[in-house]
């Protein structure tokens, strides 16, 4: 018997605090292990070549060292993440979660600015994919090669979310492969040229910790993975068990990979002035370790992982849209279903639309926009699991001091801390971003007085 697998609108009998009969509802068809590699597939692990010359420049060689601080803090993070997912268990991700603990106000506000990640991510991957083709292919431009993608990529995603949750597995095992044939052609190419210490990737600098700090600021964008897995609440099964476990899972596989890779990279070029170019570092190091052959196939498989990263990331985009629009934050026809795909097919063009950016934008303003909307999320839920078990849930024995108190406070001052840690400029455009959003929500609540209408979970 075949089993309808997308999204669908279904009448349900109203009880007390269950969403309207009339609201449309993403089916459950994603189990731990398909979480995991949506996950994995959105930090796209190849993505650590990326920014290894310019992160390596601000840590002064120590990128490894930036990496640890990044997972350590992302890491308490995840864990906020998951406790949130198990008492709201809906598609929304950080906007719900702060939705329903500090106010449809402050969640809009959330909400708003998370969309700075979300929106442009997809962007970033499709500038790469025109960037990394046009390299191999001079003679077209890169915005032709970036164009076509955004437009594959969205007849990929009307297709729905299982197919993206498949493609997903495809993107994560080339994406390790790529990953250990790096590793272990640099452990031969290092056995034939010793590093002077196999530590020093791991130390700090004549700087400190700031440089180690500002690094782990733009590297934190690498894990957004988690918080994307967030966003899949109402497609997964048994989404109050096994999201919270994809949520840790995929923070530790993908931080452990970046970890590896940047140790590997830092014993073979240790000094980052040897790169002609920050921006093709990965490029040069791969080739340094493979040769020419292995510089086309990870040029290759680059471009694959770029276009799974846009995939997923494009997904959770869509349904923090979709979820936005069923609760009335945005207009109604963005929380409707395609009546023939069943997914959110507006809010996917949407994305889309945003996406052509990557035909003017840079790189740098991109990434710079993302890191200060990620950084902001981050802190709301971190904050968000002190006000909802602890405060109002009033959770304050010895476990709940340390789990709803201690360690969301260490994750929230450790995201703030990264986020002072970002250039001034990321600063202008975040707060700029921030209070469109305020005006934009004033207009809908007509100047405060009313309030938003809060998201329903079934």
């Amino acid at each position: 018997m075949s089993v309808n697998t997308e999204s669908h609108a279904a009448p349900v009998a109203a009880s007390p605090g269950a969403p309207a009969s009339n609201q449309p509802h993403l089916r459950r068809v994603l189990g731990l292990a398909a979480l995991v590699m949506f996950g994995l597939s959105y930090m796209a692990p190849p993505t650590v070549f990326t920014t290894f010359g310019t992160v390596t420049q601000i840590t002064d060689g120590h990128l490894a060292a930036a990496y640890v601080v990044a997972l350590a803090t992302m890491l308490f993070t995840a864990f906020s993440y998951a406790k949130l997912s198990r008492a709201i268990p809906a598609a929304g991700s950080a906007y719900s979660y702060t939705q329903q603990t500090f106010g449809g106000h402050l969640g809009f506000v959330t909400g708003w600015t998370l969309m700075l990640d979300y929106l442009f991510l997809p962007m970033i991957n499709f500038l790469l994919i025109g960037l990394y083709m046009n390299a191999a292919f001079p003679a077209i431009p890169a915005w032709a090669f970036a164009l076509v993608s955004i437009l594959l990529v969205l007849a990929f995603i009307a297709l729905g979310v299982k197919f993206v949750g498949k493609f997903s597995g495809v993107i994560v095992a080339v994406s390790v492969v790529i990953i250990v044939v790096f590793v272990a052609l640099s452990v031969s190419y290092l056995s034939g040229n010793p590093a002077p210490s196999v530590t020093a990737p791991f130390e700090m600098g004549s700087g400190g910790v700031s440089p180690i700090f500002a690094g782990a600021a733009v590297l934190a964008l690498s894990f957004l993975g988690f918080d994307a897995v967030s966003t899949l609440s109402e497609d997964a099964k048994d989404a109050q068990r096994n999201i919270p476990r994809a949520i840790v899972i995929t923070t530790l596989l993908g931080g452990l990979i970046f970890i590896v890779v940047a140790w590997a990279g830092g014993l073979v070029i240790p000094d980052w002035h040897e790169f002609s170019a920050l921006d093709t570092a990965g490029i040069e190091l791969v080739e340094k370790v493979g040769g020419p052959v292995l510089s086309a196939f990870f040029i290759a498989m680059f471009v694959t992982g770029c276009i799974g990263s846009a995939m997923t990331s494009q997904v959770s985009v869509s349904r923090i849209i979709y979820a936005m629009g069923r609760d009335g934050l945005l207009p109604r026809p963005f929380g409707k279903l395609h009546p023939r795909f069943g997914t959110p097919v507006l809010a996917a063009v949407t994305v889309s639309a945003v996406s052509l950016l990557a035909l003017v934008l840079s790189l740098e303003m991109a990434a710079t926009m993302i890191s200060f909307g990620a950084l902001f999320a981050f802190s709301m839920v971190n904050l968000s699991v002190i006000k909802h078990f602890f405060w109002d849930g009033k959770l304050r024995g010895a476990a709940g001091v340390l789990n709803y108190l201690l360690m969301p406070f260490i994750g929230f001052a450790l995201t703030i801390w990264l986020w002072t840690s970002l250039a001034p400029n990321s600063f202008i455009v975040g707060l700029c971003w921030m209070a469109a959003g305020v005006v934009f929500l004033a207009f809908r609540t007509k100047g405060f007085r009313q309030a938003p209408p809060k998201l329903t979970f079934g």
